[in-house]
Protein backbone atom coordinates (compact mmCIF):
# COMPACT_ATOMS: atom_id res chain seq x y z
CA UNK A 1 0.00 0.00 0.00
CA UNK A 2 1.49 3.32 -1.12
CA UNK A 3 0.26 6.70 0.08
CA UNK A 4 1.48 10.21 -0.66
CA UNK A 5 2.62 11.74 2.62
CA UNK A 6 2.47 15.35 3.78
CA UNK A 7 4.64 15.72 6.92
CA UNK A 8 4.32 19.45 7.62
CA UNK A 9 6.85 21.86 9.10
CA UNK A 10 6.62 20.94 12.78
CA UNK A 11 7.33 17.27 12.10
CA UNK A 12 10.65 18.33 10.61
CA UNK A 13 11.60 20.36 13.70
CA UNK A 14 9.99 20.13 17.14
CA UNK A 15 7.86 17.03 16.47
CA UNK A 16 10.37 14.73 14.80
CA UNK A 17 9.37 11.80 17.04
CA UNK A 18 5.80 11.94 15.76
CA UNK A 19 7.11 11.58 12.21
CA UNK A 20 9.94 9.12 12.87
CA UNK A 21 7.87 6.54 14.73
CA UNK A 22 5.06 6.84 12.20
CA UNK A 23 7.43 5.94 9.38
CA UNK A 24 9.01 3.02 11.25
CA UNK A 25 5.61 1.64 12.20
CA UNK A 26 4.24 2.01 8.68
CA UNK A 27 7.04 -0.18 7.33
CA UNK A 28 6.07 -2.99 9.69
CA UNK A 29 2.41 -2.63 8.70
CA UNK A 30 3.12 -2.80 4.97
CA UNK A 31 2.46 0.86 4.22
CA UNK A 32 4.82 2.98 2.11
CA UNK A 33 4.73 6.68 2.95
CA UNK A 34 5.97 8.59 -0.11
CA UNK A 35 6.81 12.09 1.08
CA UNK A 36 5.66 14.73 -1.37
CA UNK A 37 8.45 16.55 -3.15
CA UNK A 38 8.80 20.27 -2.47
CA UNK A 39 5.81 20.48 -0.17
CA UNK A 40 5.14 23.82 1.48
CA UNK A 41 3.71 24.86 4.85
CA UNK A 42 -0.05 24.25 4.94
CA UNK A 43 -0.59 27.61 6.62
CA UNK A 44 -1.07 26.09 10.10
CA UNK A 45 -4.48 27.73 10.63
CA UNK A 46 -7.50 27.43 8.36
CA UNK A 47 -8.48 30.97 7.28
CA UNK A 48 -12.07 31.80 8.17
CA UNK A 49 -12.49 34.57 5.59
CA UNK A 50 -14.50 33.07 2.76
CA UNK A 51 -12.63 35.06 0.11
CA UNK A 52 -9.15 34.18 1.42
CA UNK A 53 -7.36 32.34 -1.38
CA UNK A 54 -3.61 32.90 -1.08
CA UNK A 55 -3.08 31.04 2.20
CA UNK A 56 -4.86 27.98 0.81
CA UNK A 57 -2.69 27.57 -2.27
CA UNK A 58 0.02 25.44 -0.65
CA UNK A 59 -2.60 22.96 0.56
CA UNK A 60 -4.02 22.73 -2.96
CA UNK A 61 -0.53 22.13 -4.36
CA UNK A 62 -0.09 19.17 -2.00
CA UNK A 63 -3.50 17.81 -2.92
CA UNK A 64 -2.77 18.21 -6.62
CA UNK A 65 0.60 16.45 -6.29
CA UNK A 66 -1.11 13.45 -4.69
CA UNK A 67 -3.73 13.47 -7.44
CA UNK A 68 -0.99 13.35 -10.09
CA UNK A 69 0.40 10.22 -8.44
CA UNK A 70 -3.05 8.67 -8.21
CA UNK A 71 -2.66 8.28 -4.45
CA UNK A 72 -4.51 9.24 -1.28
CA UNK A 73 -2.82 11.96 0.76
CA UNK A 74 -1.69 10.84 4.22
CA UNK A 75 -1.41 13.43 6.99
CA UNK A 76 -0.22 13.13 10.57
CA UNK A 77 -0.11 16.52 12.32
CA UNK A 78 -3.61 17.41 13.54
CA UNK A 79 -3.28 21.02 12.39
CA UNK A 80 -2.05 20.07 8.92
CA UNK A 81 -4.82 17.51 8.56
CA UNK A 82 -7.40 20.08 9.61
CA UNK A 83 -6.23 22.70 7.13
CA UNK A 84 -5.72 20.37 4.16
CA UNK A 85 -8.99 18.50 4.65
CA UNK A 86 -11.00 21.73 4.89
CA UNK A 87 -9.28 23.29 1.88
CA UNK A 88 -10.02 20.12 -0.08
CA UNK A 89 -13.67 20.44 0.92
CA UNK A 90 -13.62 24.04 -0.33
CA UNK A 91 -12.29 22.86 -3.67
CA UNK A 92 -15.08 20.29 -3.87
CA UNK A 93 -17.93 22.63 -2.99
CA UNK A 94 -16.98 26.24 -3.76
CA UNK A 95 -17.05 26.98 -7.50
CA UNK A 96 -15.73 30.53 -7.05
CA UNK A 97 -12.73 29.30 -5.11
CA UNK A 98 -12.13 26.54 -7.63
CA UNK A 99 -11.99 29.10 -10.43
CA UNK A 100 -9.69 31.55 -8.62
CA UNK A 101 -7.28 28.89 -7.32
CA UNK A 102 -7.00 27.10 -10.65
CA UNK A 103 -6.54 30.37 -12.54
CA UNK A 104 -3.72 31.30 -10.17
CA UNK A 105 -1.96 27.93 -10.20
CA UNK A 106 -2.44 27.45 -13.98
CA UNK A 107 -2.57 23.69 -13.65
CA UNK A 108 -2.66 21.49 -16.75
CA UNK A 109 -5.90 20.04 -15.43
CA UNK A 110 -8.12 21.92 -12.93
CA UNK A 111 -8.13 20.58 -9.39
CA UNK A 112 -11.62 20.12 -7.96
CA UNK A 113 -11.02 18.12 -4.79
CA UNK A 114 -10.38 14.67 -6.24
CA UNK A 115 -7.74 13.63 -3.67
CA UNK A 116 -8.81 11.70 -0.58
CA UNK A 117 -7.20 13.04 2.60
CA UNK A 118 -6.44 10.35 5.19
CA UNK A 119 -5.13 10.92 8.69
CA UNK A 120 -2.63 8.35 10.00
CA UNK A 121 -5.13 7.15 12.61
CA UNK A 122 -7.73 6.67 9.86
CA UNK A 123 -5.14 4.71 7.91
CA UNK A 124 -4.61 2.43 10.91
CA UNK A 125 -8.35 1.93 11.35
CA UNK A 126 -9.66 1.81 7.79
CA UNK A 127 -6.77 0.65 5.59
CA UNK A 128 -4.62 -1.50 7.86
CA UNK A 129 -7.21 -2.49 10.45
CA UNK A 130 -6.80 -2.68 14.21
CA UNK A 131 -7.04 -6.48 14.10
CA UNK A 132 -3.95 -6.63 11.88
CA UNK A 133 -2.12 -4.29 14.24
CA UNK A 134 -2.90 -6.68 17.11
CA UNK A 135 -1.34 -9.49 15.06
CA UNK A 136 1.81 -7.44 14.44
CA UNK A 137 2.31 -6.42 18.07
CA UNK A 138 5.40 -8.05 19.60
CA UNK A 139 5.53 -5.97 22.75
CA UNK A 140 1.94 -5.52 24.00
CA UNK A 141 1.65 -2.66 26.44
CA UNK A 142 -0.32 -4.68 28.96
CA UNK A 143 -1.23 -2.94 32.18
CA UNK A 144 -0.66 0.59 30.83
CA UNK A 145 -3.63 2.88 31.43
CA UNK A 146 -3.65 5.51 28.70
CA UNK A 147 -5.90 8.51 28.15
CA UNK A 148 -6.45 9.67 24.58
CA UNK A 149 -6.48 13.39 23.95
CA UNK A 150 -8.13 14.34 20.66
CA UNK A 151 -8.28 18.10 21.05
CA UNK A 152 -10.44 20.09 18.66
CA UNK A 153 -8.69 20.02 15.28
CA UNK A 154 -9.23 16.35 14.42
CA UNK A 155 -12.93 16.32 15.18
CA UNK A 156 -14.42 19.66 14.14
CA UNK A 157 -16.16 20.73 11.99
CA UNK A 158 -17.43 17.17 11.97
CA UNK A 159 -19.42 17.45 8.72
CA UNK A 160 -16.21 18.29 6.84
CA UNK A 161 -13.55 16.29 8.67
CA UNK A 162 -15.73 13.18 9.15
CA UNK A 163 -13.01 11.77 11.39
CA UNK A 164 -15.09 10.40 14.26
CA UNK A 165 -18.06 11.24 16.45
CA UNK A 166 -17.14 14.72 17.75
CA UNK A 167 -18.95 14.23 21.06
CA UNK A 168 -17.97 10.63 21.73
CA UNK A 169 -14.96 9.63 19.61
CA UNK A 170 -13.50 6.13 19.84
CA UNK A 171 -10.72 5.77 17.26
CA UNK A 172 -7.87 6.51 19.68
CA UNK A 173 -9.34 4.25 22.37
CA UNK A 174 -9.58 1.46 19.79
CA UNK A 175 -5.97 2.15 18.86
CA UNK A 176 -4.92 1.87 22.51
CA UNK A 177 -6.64 -1.51 22.76
CA UNK A 178 -4.93 -2.71 19.58
CA UNK A 179 -1.48 -2.27 21.17
CA UNK A 180 -2.53 -4.15 24.29
CA UNK A 181 -3.04 -1.21 26.65
CA UNK A 182 -6.15 -0.07 28.52
CA UNK A 183 -7.91 3.12 27.37
CA UNK A 184 -9.04 5.59 30.00
CA UNK A 185 -11.93 7.74 28.83
CA UNK A 186 -11.93 11.28 30.19
CA UNK A 187 -14.58 14.01 29.92
CA UNK A 188 -12.25 16.60 28.39
CA UNK A 189 -10.57 14.46 25.73
CA UNK A 190 -12.31 16.32 22.88
CA UNK A 191 -12.10 19.82 24.35
CA UNK A 192 -9.62 22.48 23.21
CA UNK A 193 -6.44 22.66 25.30
CA UNK A 194 -6.05 26.40 24.71
CA UNK A 195 -2.95 25.98 22.59
CA UNK A 196 -3.80 28.82 20.23
CA UNK A 197 -4.07 31.33 23.09
CA UNK A 198 -1.13 30.10 25.15
CA UNK A 199 1.04 33.07 24.16
CA UNK A 200 -1.46 35.89 24.70
CA UNK A 201 -3.49 34.38 27.55
CA UNK A 202 -1.29 31.91 29.35
CA UNK A 203 -3.51 31.73 32.43
CA UNK A 204 -6.46 30.55 30.36
CA UNK A 205 -4.30 27.93 28.65
CA UNK A 206 -3.00 26.75 32.02
CA UNK A 207 -6.54 26.50 33.38
CA UNK A 208 -7.68 24.33 30.47
CA UNK A 209 -4.56 22.14 30.60
CA UNK A 210 -4.89 21.57 34.35
CA UNK A 211 -8.49 20.52 33.85
CA UNK A 212 -7.57 18.04 31.12
CA UNK A 213 -4.69 16.49 33.04
CA UNK A 214 -6.37 16.39 36.46
CA UNK A 215 -9.43 14.67 35.01
CA UNK A 216 -7.21 12.06 33.34
CA UNK A 217 -5.40 11.42 36.62
CA UNK A 218 -8.69 11.11 38.49
CA UNK A 219 -9.72 8.39 36.04
CA UNK A 220 -6.48 6.51 36.69
CA UNK A 221 -4.53 7.37 33.55
CA UNK A 222 -0.75 6.95 33.65
CA UNK A 223 -0.09 8.93 30.46
CA UNK A 224 -1.82 10.89 27.74
CA UNK A 225 -1.38 10.35 24.00
CA UNK A 226 -1.98 12.91 21.28
CA UNK A 227 -1.52 13.42 17.55
CA UNK A 228 -1.09 17.19 17.74
CA UNK A 229 2.30 18.90 18.23
CA UNK A 230 0.62 22.06 19.55
CA UNK A 231 -1.39 20.04 22.09
CA UNK A 232 1.77 18.17 23.04
CA UNK A 233 3.58 21.44 23.75
CA UNK A 234 0.68 23.01 25.62
CA UNK A 235 -0.15 19.99 27.77
CA UNK A 236 3.50 19.57 28.69
CA UNK A 237 4.50 23.20 29.19
CA UNK A 238 1.44 24.78 30.74
CA UNK A 239 0.42 22.35 33.44
CA UNK A 240 0.72 24.07 36.82
CA UNK A 241 -0.85 21.56 39.19
CA UNK A 242 -0.30 18.06 37.85
CA UNK A 243 2.11 16.24 35.61
CA UNK A 244 1.53 13.21 33.40
CA UNK A 245 3.74 11.95 30.58
CA UNK A 246 2.45 13.34 27.27
CA UNK A 247 3.38 11.04 24.38
CA UNK A 248 2.75 10.94 20.63
CA UNK A 249 0.58 7.97 19.75
CA UNK A 250 3.08 6.88 17.10
CA UNK A 251 5.76 6.39 19.74
CA UNK A 252 3.62 3.83 21.57
CA UNK A 253 2.75 2.16 18.27
CA UNK A 254 6.43 1.81 17.45
CA UNK A 255 7.12 0.44 20.91
CA UNK A 256 4.37 -2.15 20.58
CA UNK A 257 5.57 -3.17 17.13
CA UNK A 258 9.13 -3.51 18.37
CA UNK A 259 10.72 -0.80 16.22
CA UNK A 260 11.31 1.92 18.82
Amino acid sequence: MILSYYPGCTLKTKAQDLDLYARKSAEVLGVTMEELEEWQCCGAVYPMASDEIATKLSAVRALENAKEKGQDLLTLCSACHHVIKRVNHDMQTNADMQMKVNNYLQLDEPYTGETKVVHYLEMLRDLVGFDKIKEKVVNPLKGKKIAAYYGCLLLRPSDVLQFDNPENPSIMEDFIRSIGATPVETPYRNECCGGYVSMENKKLAQKKVDLIISSAMEKGAEMIITACPLCMYNLDANSTEHKLPIVYFTELLAEALGVK
